[in-house]
């Protein structure tokens, strides 16, 4: 797709929600510290592509919709009508009547969480298509009513956000009669003879329809932190790689032990959890780190990581010399930082390389060491 499409979410929040119980319609009631509407919005105004979010309400939750969105700047809201189609019908006529869009993505509120690929899958297929929808595969056997069994590889559940040229689906509801009840986005569009691709889904997109799925968990996401760090040469007779002391002609110069390989790993979880540097944290200036071990600076790391509910999944070290050799102290060094990081010893890699003689890892000047550090989090 063109970068410079405008891209607007269209969020239908107008429903009551009377399956799911509570005081207000499911969609303002609070899920992990807000709204479901909010986590709804949120997930959206994350990604880069969305120019602006429309939400459409119900009459008279104009005063419940302002508290659930709180400080959020969005689009003023579309008062909807009496059936989902029409309150879509009535979002994307606000939409056309002020800033107009080239692409719509069409989102149920009452599904909490959106990943952002599902988002990029969606809009990615508008390049061939008229109209995307996400779909998972049915697991479960289907059968009739009747207890007849059908052929579940004919069938796919279908999510949303829907995504469509703008131009096109608006058209769709214009034509649509309001009598015939519309299955989704996707079926009005196709009715009038438009191209609608299937995407992959996302389990985390489950629709919120019963109290109970107020206890759903949050979807699992991936955070990636990269370290690097280098240390030179002086004088001395062992160096600290990776929490291991190794013997050697010389020794790391630094203002702590200058453990190169524990470093890099630490940068690497701060990294993933958007937490700066270690030198933000035990800045050299300070002289209480003088000659500090490094598993200090790494067990700060993985308490941060636990204070925000993330997971330390794998971590991986490769370390840059000449010499030492890493080899015999390879399985020592996986041994220790699984013991700092309190991970099982199969989550944790460490390698070493050579620079073929080349530059100043090459020329035995330094050692350097880069890290990569997987953490799962749940998404808030």
């Amino acid at each position: 797709m063109p970068d410079q499409s405008r891209i607007v979410t269209l969020i239908v929040a107008a429903g009551t929600g009377q399956r799911a119980g509570g005081e207000h319609p499911k969609q303002y009631r609070p899920l992990r510290g807000k709204a479901v509407l909010a986590h709804a919005i949120d997930a959206f105004a994350n990604h880069a592509a969305i120019s602006s979010i429309r939400v459409v309400i119900g009459e008279g939750q104009e005063a419940t919709y302002r508290d659930a969105i709180g400080e959020r700047e969005l689009d003023p809201p579309v008062t909807g009508g009496a059936t989902r189609q029409e309150s879509v019908r009535k979002g994307l006529e606000e939409i056309a009547a002020t800033d107009g869009a080239d692409i719509v993505l069409i989102h149920d509120a009452a599904r909490p969480f959106t990943p952002m690929a599902v988002i990029d899958r969606l809009i990615d297929a508008l390049g061939s298509a008229s109209g995307a929808v996400p779909a998972l595969p049915v697991v479960d056997s289907i059968a009739r009513t009747d207890g007849t069994t059908v052929d579940r590889s004919e069938f796919v559940a279908i999510q949303t956000p829907q995504a469509f040229h703008f131009d096109i689906i608006l058209s769709a509801h214009r034509a649509w009669a309001e009598t015939e009840p519309a299955t989704d986005d996707a079926a009005i569009a196709r009715a009038v003879g438009h191209k609608v691709d299937l995407v992959e889904g996302d389990p985390a997109l489950k629709k919120i329809t019963f109290a109970e799925d107020f206890a759903m968990p949050a979807p699992i996401i991936a955070r990636t932190g990269l370290g690097y760090d280098v240390h030179a040469f002086t004088e001395g007779d062992h160096v600290w790689l990776c929490g291991v002391r190794i013997p050697h002609d010389r020794a790391l110069a630094g203002h702590s032990d200058a453990d190169v390989g524990l470093h890099a790993l630490t940068d690497a979880i701060l990294g993933a959890l958007s937490e700066g540097d270690i030198g933000d944290h035990f800045p050299p200036s300070d002289a209480q780190w003088k000659g500090a071990p490094s598993d200090r600076f790494l067990m700060h790391a993985r308490d941060l990581a636990s204070a925000q509910k993330a997971v330390i999944h794998h971590v991986d070290v490769t370390l840059i010399c000449e010499a030492p050799k890493i080899g015999p102290h390879r399985a020592a060094m996986r041994t220790r930082i699984a013991d700092i990081l309190a991970i099982p010893e199969k989550s944790v890699s460490v390698k070493a390389t050579t620079t073929e003689k080349l530059g100043f890892a090459g020329r035995g000047e330094g050692i350097a060491a880069q890290a990569i550090a997987t953490l799962g989090t749940m998404e808030e």
